[in-house]
């Protein structure tokens, strides 16, 4: 029987599971003010990993960095409706400019209203379409292709960390383009920027696809998404790319003059990715005992921890680690050098084992008096951690063998966490549901693990996909994406009987 580290199990209460590895692993924290989060050392050096080879891929694809501001003007919003209603009641405002003492309370100074609100950054299509259409007058300066890292607003009314806060952090990136062709091909490279890097980083597999007229960005003419599994067969949305058209362009007046004298819209487009694959990641590779961090983010890809007894060898033990620390950071492991901590705090090394074992750590490294004597590592790999009689599995290596064998083990983990969490996606789509009732049975009982369907669709739209919306709320389901490798319909549409077009995700989702 295996005792693990965790109070609350994924089967036993998944939502409480979620956030019990968040506070056990030391990700974030409540901060006091509603719906945000403090974002500690081990979940903020998760970001800054996702940072880094994200905003590679970003670069390599032709994209440049920039930043716009925090506050963007109410007109500016006010000049596209689809865009501000779709984020009306999202909306944080600021009003006014300074405070005053009032019967012992700060309050706004009435006196420093400003002349006209500001809207703290729900996503920034309107202040950088103003910027584009004073950088865009010829054919010649496009296109632009820009990204900025930043931070945003969304007053959420019900929030979990990561997955939904009222703030956030992410990446948009924004694009102007001189014809329809060049911004539908950028809109699809961004999407499978996103695909690759889900699999490839996060160890993540992912869905890609476009999303129905309901679930369009607002304002946007077409909108993709990759879509991940989660343990409890929910979906989640890890990441979007949309194609604009001339919506923003006509709002903002980002008009350019083409090769013939002609003035013409631009295209534009914008996509962004944020801390919800964060959330992704926990509930894909996480288990009952924490996460599991797949090494091509894990700050630390390998954690040693030597196992001190206050006594006069302790300091040879050290000395044994250190050199060991010195190699392995010599080393390189998928494609980066590896990342090696020595962990030295004062704390037990049984506590510090659990510790990192919670957080994910790929491995984690034991060292004794008996290893330094012999010339031994322990080892522990995260994504093997028992034995079959549900004892740790600790193995005891020569330290020249695990040195040559280190980068290939984390190259496993990495590829054996994507292999899992791929099988139980390929394992949890049904395509055999023909029918509404079908459907329905499928995901009649919440508690068991329905997965998703992929079903007939005949694109209705308007009034007509309106009514589908609907019957899906009924169920607790939405669609997710059509996916892009999916097999052609045949058959009717399971929701209108019309001739199906082409197939659909349903499922139930963050």
């Amino acid at each position: 029987m295996i005792k693990h580290a965790l109070s609350v199990t994924r089967d036993g209460d998944f939502a409480q599971w979620y956030q019990t590895v968040i506070s056990e692993a030391d990700m974030a924290e409540d901060s006091g003010v509603r719906g945000c989060m403090v974002i500690r050392p081990w979940g903020y050096g998760i970001w800054e990993r996702i940072q880094r080879l994200l905003d590679d891929r970003i670069k390599a694809t032709g994209h440049e960095n920039c930043y716009f501001p925090l506050f963007i003007p109410l007109s500016y919003f006010e000049k596209e409706a689809e865009h501000v209603d779709g984020f009306a009641k999202e909306m944080a405002v600021v009003t006014h400019h300074r405070l005053v003492q009032k019967d012992g309370r700060l309050v706004p100074d009435p006196e420093a209203k400003l002349e006209e609100p500001l809207v703290v950054r729900p996503t920034s299509e309107t202040v950088i379409g103003a910027a584009m259409s004073r950088w865009v007058q010829s054919w010649r300066d496009l296109p632009v292709l820009i990204n900025q890292w930043a931070n945003v607003v969304r007053w959420e009314m019900r929030t979990r960390m990561f997955l939904r806060t009222a703030e956030f952090l992410w990446q948009e990136g924004h694009t102007a383009h001189a014809t329809v062709e060049e911004a539908q091909e950028e809109t699809l490279k961004m999407l499978e920027v996103y695909r690759s890097f889900a699999e490839d980083c996060l160890a993540m597999p992912v869905i890609a696809g476009e999303k129905p007229e309901n679930e369009r960005f607002p304002g946007a003419v077409s909108t993709f998404s990759i879509e991940a599994m989660m343990q409890d067969g929910k979906a989640l949305q890890a990441g979007t790319s949309h194609f604009l058209g001339t919506t923003f362009s006509s709002a903002q007046d980002i008009k350019f003059q083409n090769s013939e004298g002609q003035f013409e819209l631009a295209q534009t487009t914008s996509w962004g990715v944020s801390t919800r694959m964060i959330g992704g990641l926990i509930m894909v590779h996480g288990d009952d005992d924490g996460l599991r961090v797949p090494p091509m983010v894990a700050p630390w890809q390998i954690v040693i921890v030597p196992m001190l007894r206050d006594q006069p060898e302790d300091a040879a033990t050290i000395d044994y680690c250190k050199s060991l620390q010195a190699e392995l950071a010599k080393l390189s492991a998928l494609g980066e050098p590896v990342r090696a901590l020595l962990d030295l705090k004062a704390v037990k090394a049984q506590t510090k084992r659990w510790g990192w074992v919670k957080k994910g750590a790929p491995i984690v490294i034991e060292v004794g008096g008996r290893d330094v004597a012999g010339g031994n590592v322990s080892v522990i790999q995260r994504n093997k951690l028992y034995r079959e009689d549900g004892k740790l599995d600790s193995r005891i290596m020569p330290r020249g063998d695990f040195v040559a064998e280190a980068a290939a083990i984390l190259e496993s983990i990495q590829q054996g966490l994507y292999l899992d969490a791929r099988d139980r996606l390929e394992s949890n789509i049904r395509r055999d549901v023909t029918d509404f009732d079908g459907l329905a049975a499928m995901f009649a009982d919440s508690e068991k693990f329905p997965g998703w369907a992929e079903v007939n669709w005949a694109k209705p739209t308007g009034a007509e996909l309106d009514a589908v919306v609907e019957r899906l709320k009924a169920l607790k389901l939405t669609f997710r994406n059509v996916p892009g490798g999916a097999v052609p319909a045949e058959g009717s549409c399971l929701f209108t009987g019309k001739p199906a077009v082409e197939r659909i995700l349903v499922a139930r989702a963050y």
